[in-house]
């Protein structure tokens, strides 16, 4: 009998979701992180432009706090999501006159 998936998931980035934290925790090969907040489950060592991109931000059109701290766009491709990691991203809006 084929079931459907239980936590959606995005094979190609890695990015899964899960509703609780008990269901993020039961998703084999993941890591908490954090998230403007809110807590996100993905596979260890993506790259933070793959996180970006698979929640749907163009990465040329944020700022990223990274545990704490402005990460330059130049060691965005460098840098692994771990365990516990905390983001704050912030989107650049156009506008005015």
């Amino acid at each position: 009998m084929n079931t459907p998936d239980a936590h959606p998931v995005d094979r190609a980035s890695g990015v899964f979701t899960a509703n609780t934290f008990d269901d993020a925790m039961a998703i084999p090969n993941t890591i908490q992180i954090q998230v403007n907040g809110e807590p996100q489950t993905c596979a260890p060592n993506l790259s933070l432009p793959q996180l970006l991109t698979s929640i749907d931000l163009n990465p040329r059109l944020v700022a990223v706090e990274y545990n704490g701290e402005i990460l330059h766009r130049q060691h965005w491709e460098t840098t692994q999501l771990q365990e516990g990691d905390r983001l704050e991203i912030v989107t650049i809006v156009g506008g005015g006159r």
